[in-house]
C-alpha cells in the first residue's frame, strides 16, 4: 500500500520505513518541518513527493505525528484523515503536563487509531473515546560491537543545555566525579562551561553519523541514560544492541525496557553513580551487562517484530 509520512522524528521514521510498503514523504521547496521530504536520507521503500503533487496522488493511508497534519492532509490531498482517508496517528512523546492535565490534543477522534510508542505514554496519555495500540520501537541492529576498551560513560542528547531537567543535563556533572563523560548529540557548544566541567570529566563530541556514532559509542565502557522525562531513547536501545551496559533513572519506560540483566536503574541518583564507578573499574561485569542487554533487546526491539506489528496496523486500518 501508498503511505504518507512526513519527515519528522528520523530516527523512528528510519526503521518505519523499513516494511513493505511505499512510503511518501512530502517536500516542500524550502524543506522545514512540513516538507523536509528524505533530507538526503537513502531509506528503502521511500519516496519524496512535492506537495503540490498529492492532490494527484494515489494514498492508501496516512500517519500523522503531528494535530497539523491533519488540516495538511484535507488542504493537500483534499481528503479527510479517519473520514475518507484511513489514517493511524504516532504519538512519540510523553505528556508536558501533570496527569490529570494529560488530556491528548486527539482525544474523542473516535475515527482515528492512536499508535503509542511505549506501555507508559498509553497509561500516562488521556485520549478519551479515541482508540489506542501500542507499537514498541524497534531499532535496525548494527551488530555486537562493544569493547567498552574505554572507562568512560557515553551519553546521547540533543540540545543538553536548553532542554536542562527534563533531560537530566543537571545531574550529568555527579556522574562525572566518578566517571568521565563523552556526551554526543546536537546544541553541545558551551555544555562543560555550563555545568563547570574541564575536558577531563566532559568531552563534547559533537553530532556524528550513525554508523559514526554506532563505533565511537561501542568504545565506551557504559551507555548512561540521564533522562527524567521522555518517552524511550532510541540511542538507548541502539546502545544496547551494541552490547553496552546501561545506567539510566527508573522513571518512565526505562524500568521495561532495562532489566536488571542489562544495566541498573534507579531513581536515586547516589545508586547510579556508584554503580558507574564500579562498572568502568569492572570490564567484565560490564561485558556480561552489555551481553544481557543485547540480549533483551533483540528479543523486544528487534526491527522485524516492530515491521510486522505496523504491517498488521496498517492492514487493519485500511480493510
Amino acid at each position: 500500500m501508498r503511505v504518507l509520512i512526513w519527515h519528522v522524528h528520523g530516527g523512528w521514521l528510519n526503521s518505519f520505513v523499513r516494511g513493505k510498503h511505499d512510503y511518501l514523504i512530502p517536500r516542500l521547496p524550502v524543506g522545514g518541518e512540513w516538507g523536509l521530504g528524505l533530507a538526503g536520507r537513502d531509506w528503502p521503500n521511500a519516496t519524496e513527493v512535492p506537495v503540490q503533487e498529492l492532490i494527484n496522488t494515489e494514498v492508501d493511508v496516512v500517519v500523522l505525528q503531528r494535530a497539523e497534519e491533519i488540516e495538511l492532509v484535507s488542504r493537500w490531498l483534499g481528503r479527510t484523515p479517519g473520514k475518507d482517508l484511513p489514517a493511524i496517528y504516532v504519538e512519540h512523546n510523553t505528556p508536558p503536563m501533570a496527569v490529570r492535565e494529560a488530556r491528548h490534543p486527539l482525544a474523542d477522534h473516535p475515527e482515528l487509531l492512536l499508535a503509542h510508542v511505549t506501555h507508559f505514554n498509553d497509561l500516562i496519555w488521556d485520549c478519551g473515546t479515541t482508540p489506542t495500540v501500542v507499537i514498541e520501537h524497534g531499532v535496525p541492529d548494527p551488530g555486537h560491537r562493544y569493547t567498552g576498551e574505554l572507562p568512560h560513560a557515553g551519553v546521547v542528547v540533543n540540545e543538553p543545555i536548553r532542554r536542562g531537567r527534563v533531560a537530566g543535563t543537571d545531574l550529568l556533572p555527579r556522574f562525572a566525579a566518578a566517571a568521565p563523560l563523552d556526551v554526543f548529540g546536537m546544541g553541545l557548544d558551551g555544555l562543560g562551561e555550563h555545568l563547570g566541567l574541564g575536558p577531563d570529566r566532559l568531552t563534547a563530541c559533537g553530532d556524528l553519523a550513525t554508523a559514526d556514532l554506532h563505533a565511537q559509542l561501542a568504545l565506551r565502557r557504559v551507555y548512561l541514560h540521564p533522562y527524567r522525562w521522555t518517552s524511550l531513547g532510541l540511542a538507548m536501545l541502539e546502545a544496547m544492541h551494541l552490547g553496552m551496559p546501561v545506567l539510566a533513572l527508573a522513571v518512565t519506560e526505562a524500568p521495561r525496557a532495562v532489566p536488571p540483566t542489562a544495566g541498573v536503574l534507579s531513581t536515586r541518583v547516589e545508586d547510579l553513580v556508584a554503580a558507574l564507578r564500579a562498572l568502568t573499574a569492572d570490564p567484565a561485569m560490564a561485558r556480561e551487562l552489555g551481553a544481557g542487554a543485547r540480549e533483551h533487546v533483540l528479543a523486544h526491539h528487534g526491527l522485524t517484530a516492530f515491521v510486522d506489528h505496523w504491517d498488521h496496523i496498517l492492514t487493519e486500518v485500511t480493510r
